[in-house]
C-alpha cells in the first residue's frame, strides 16, 4: 500500500521493484527476464554483483532493457488511482451539502460506478459515504432518485450482504417508505436491490421496527411474493425467498406470510423450479409454514398439492431440505393427523421415499420421523404398504 494524500492505496504486485519493494519509476528488464527499477538494480551491479537478486543466476549479459509495457501500466495505474479517489472524495463532499431540489440521479449513479471498485468502496465507506448519504433521505423524491440511491446501498453491502452498521443507524422510517416504493414500482434490478437491502435490515434487527407501519410491512412481503412469480428470473426468486425466509424467523410472522399466499407460491416452486437452491429455501418456508394452525390448513389443503410437492422433492434436494420434508410430513401426519396430508403421502409414493431415507445418513431425531410415519402406514395404508413391498428390495424397518 501506498500513502496517496490521505488515502491508503492498494499496489498491483508486479509493479514494485523485488529490490526496493516500492513502485518502479524505471521499470528495467535483465538478461533473465525478470523486471526492476533502475536505480534500484543499478546500485546492485555497482557493487560488483554479477547474478540476478531474484533467481541468483549468473547474469551473461548486464544490459538494463527498458520494460515500456509495464511502464505504461504504471503510468495508467497512477493515473486512474489519482482520478478514481479524487472523483469519489469530490463526489462525496458534493453529496454532503446536496440541497432540497437538486436532482441526485446522476451523482448517485455515478457513485455506483465508483463503488464497483473494490478499493475505492473501502475508501468511501472509511470517508464517510453511509452518513452522507443518510442525510439525502429527506431530499429524494423521484422513483429514479429511490432507485439509485437502493442501488448504492446494495453495494455498499456487497454480495455477501456484509453488515455495515451505519446503515443500521439510517432512519428506519425512511429507509422502509423508500424500499417498499421501489420494491412496488421500480425496475426489476431496482427491486431485486430492495429486497436485498430490506433483507440485511430484517435479519440484523427486529424486523416489525423495520417499517413505519403495519400495512408498509404488508406491502413489502406482498412485494416479496411478487418477485417469485411464475416468469420470474432466478436471481428475483432467489431474493424474494431470501427475504421471506429472514421474516419467518420470527414466528409470529408465519401466519401473515401464509395469509399473504405464500403456500402455493411455494408449493409451484417446489413443482416447477429445478434449481437446488430454490428447493432449498422454499421447502424452509414450508416448513416454517406448517408450525402455525394457519400454515398448515394452506399446506394440507387444495387437494394436498403443497405435501404432495414437499414428497416429489423429498429425494432431490439437499440433505439438510430433505430433513425438513421429512419434519413437515411427520408433523401433519403424526403430531396432527392430518388425514389430508396422510392421503397425499400415500397417493404420491410417501412411504417408499420414507423408508429411504430410514435407511440414509440423517440425524437420528430425523430417523425417528421417518420410523413413526412408516408406522403410521402400515395400520392405515395396508395398500400402499403391499404395493411397495412388491416393488422394492428394501429391508422394511419393523
Amino acid at each position: 500500500m501506498v500513502k496517496n494524500g490521505d488515502l491508503i492505496v492498494t499496489v498491483p504486485s508486479f509493479f514494485k521493484c523485488p529490490i526496493s519493494l516500492d513502485v518502479m519509476k524505471s521499470p528495467v528488464s535483465l538478461c533473465t527476464g525478470v523486471t526492476y527499477d533502475r536505480t534500484s538494480i543499478q546500485t546492485w551491479l555497482d557493487h560488483g554483483h554479477n547474478t540476478c537478486p531474484a533467481t541468483m543466476q549468473p547474469l551473461l549479459s548486464k544490459d538494463l532493457t527498458p520494460n515500456t509495457t509495464l511502464q505504461s501500466l504504471i503510468n495508467t495505474w497512477h493515473s486512474s488511482s489519482r482520478s478514481s479517489h479524487s472523483q469519489a472524495l469530490s463526489l462525496l463532499q458534493r453529496l454532503s451539502t446536496a440541497k432540497t431540489g437538486y436532482l441526485l440521479v446522476d451523482p448517485l449513479r455515478t457513485l455506483s460506478d465508483l463503488l464497483s471498485d473494490r478499493e475505492t468502496k473501502r475508501i468511501l465507506v472509511s470517508s464517510g459515504i453511509v452518513p452522507a448519504l443518510a442525510s439525502l433521505l429527506p431530499n429524494l423524491r423521484k422513483l429514479e432518485e429511490f432507485e439509485a440511491f437502493v442501488s448504492v446501498l446494495r453495494l455498499i453491502l456487497g454480495k455477501d450482504c456484509k453488515k455495515v452498521p451505519e446503515i443500521e443507524a439510517i432512519d428506519a422510517d425512511l429507509m422502509s417508505t423508500l424500499l417498499v416504493s421501489v420494491l412496488e414500482k421500480g425496475n426489476l434490478e431496482s427491486r431485486i436491490d430492495s429486497a436485498v437491502v430490506l433483507e440485511s435490515m430484517i435479519a440484523t434487527g427486529d424486523e416489525k421496527n423495520c417499517y413505519r407501519s403495519v400495512a408498509e410491512r404488508e406491502r413489502s412481503m406482498a412485494e416479496f411474493l411478487r418477485l417469485m412469480g411464475p416468469e420470474s428470473e432466478f436471481r428475483a426468486i432467489d431474493a424474494g425467498l431470501s427475504c421471506l425466509t429472514a421474516v419467518a424467523a420470527r414466528r409470529r410472522s408465519r401466519p401473515e406470510i401464509v395469509r399473504l399466499g405464500a403456500v402455493p407460491v411455494l408449493t409451484r416452486l417446489l413443482t416447477e423450479r429445478s434449481e437446488p437452491s430454490i428447493a432449498d429455501k422454499a421447502m424452509r418456508l414450508v416448513e416454517a409454514a406448517s408450525t402455525c394452525a394457519e400454515g398448515r390448513a394452506a399446506i394440507c389443503g387444495g387437494g394436498g398439492e403443497c405435501v404432495a410437492s414437499v414428497v416429489k422433492r423429498m429425494l432431490k434436494v439437499s440433505p439438510a431440505a430433505r430433513e425438513r420434508a421429512v419434519v413437515v410430513v411427520w408433523s401433519l401426519c403424526c403430531v396432527f393427523r392430518d388425514r389430508r396430508a396422510e392421503e397425499a403421502v400415500a397417493r404420491n409414493g410417501g412411504l417408499a421415499k420414507i423408508v429411504v431415507l430410514l435407511q440414509s445418513d440423517c440425524s437420528p431425531a430425523v430417523k425417528q420421523m421417518a420410523a413413526d410415519l412408516v408406522k403410521i402406514f402400515r395400520v392405515n395404508y395396508k395398500s400402499c404398504l403391499l404395493s411397495y413391498e412388491t416393488e422394492t428390495t428394501h429391508i422394511m424397518p419393523f
